[in-house]
């Protein structure tokens, strides 16, 4: 009996340190497995999407062809979620941009200046190759008998005219600069019978084909591409003058989006937009390609904005 209970005590001895080994590698398990598990769990933060707009300066079936492929082609080249979202009008994109609800833009010239002055750090980063000598053409209806001149053509003073949006920078600004120019002393609407605002270029285009209005002034690639498309009667309407060249369209970001991109994601995205050269994506802008720009080549439009009262 006495070594039955011996043999008891030598067994109870061995399983109780068995257990105990047992509940410590159980727990050494359990603590090495901790931080993978926290790894495991810990998914990467999402980058929220970096949301453009652009003006709406044609109609809106291109607007949405155009910027869809844009979107698409920076998501896949920039590595993070892009969203295309429309606005109604000029003013509607400069505000988008100036409370954060976009990041970047495709600006006229004149939108993109009012932008960068309400967004202290934004950037012009792109320009199309055709935007560094841009171009409005002045378009009269045929019942007018007005002819294609170089000179400026002062016959169209009492005739009806039609700007197209009131911030376009080749259907208001630069054409408001060249009429005050020919017409020293007079305002537009001393100079003509009645001046509309037609809203886009592809509108001035129907008004004064129309014969809604006499005379219009419209950005000459938004004429291009019409005329190509087949939306021109060119029976019923024509160029009549062709502007000195300005500074136009760009592409505008803003200064904060490296905090939430990480540094250099600036230059990044100016890279990107200027690698666009897939036809099916540059056609319906009407630009053969993108170059690099900066902020300092839209001074002269700045300068023209505060000479007709267009900007503070």
């Amino acid at each position: 009996m006495l070594g039955s209970k011996r043999g008891s005590k030598r067994g109870s001895k061995r399983e109780s340190g068995w257990l105990g080994r047992l509940a410590l590698g159980a727990l050494a398990a359990l603590a090495g497995a901790g931080p993978v598990r926290a790894q495991e769990t810990a998914a990467p933060k999402a980058l929220p999407p970096l949301v453009f707009t652009g003006i709406p300066d044609q109609d809106e079936s291109r607007l949405v062809e155009r910027f869809g492929k844009v979107a698409a082609y920076l998501e896949a080249k920039l590595g993070v979620p892009v969203r295309y979202i429309p606005v109604k009008s000029y003013p509607a994109a400069v505000t988008a941009f100036t409370n954060g609800q976009v990041q970047l833009a495709w600006f006229g010239g004149f939108t993109g200046v009012q932008a960068r002055k309400a967004v202290p750090g934004a950037q012009a980063i792109a320009q199309g190759a055709e935007d560094a000598a841009f171009k409005t053409y002045l378009i009269a209806n045929a019942a007018t008998g007005l002819k294609p001149d170089k000179a400026f053509p002062k016959d169209i003073a009492g005739k009806t005219f039609t700007f197209g949006a009131r911030a376009s920078t080749s259907g208001r600004l630069m054409p408001e600069y060249f009429i005050r120019q020919a017409f020293p002393g007079q305002s537009p609407e001393q100079v003509f019978a009645r001046v509309g605002f037609s809203g886009d270029h592809s509108r001035t285009i129907q008004l004064v084909q129309s014969g809604a209005f006499a005379v219009g002034a419209v950005d000459y690639s938004v004429w291009d591409l019409d005329a190509k498309a087949g939306k021109v009667d060119r029976q019923a309407v024509s160029v009549i003058w062709e502007s000195p060249a300005f500074p136009d369209y760009q592409w505008t970001v803003r200064g904060d989006v490296e905090q939430t991109y990480g540094a250099g994601f600036t230059e990044r995205l100016r890279g990107a937009l200027v690698g666009i050269t897939d036809p099916a994506i540059l056609e319906p802008f009407g630009r053969s390609k993108f170059i690099p720009v900066t902020n300092a080549a839209y001074e002269p439009l700045v300068a023209v904005g505060r000479s007709t009262g267009l900007l503070d």
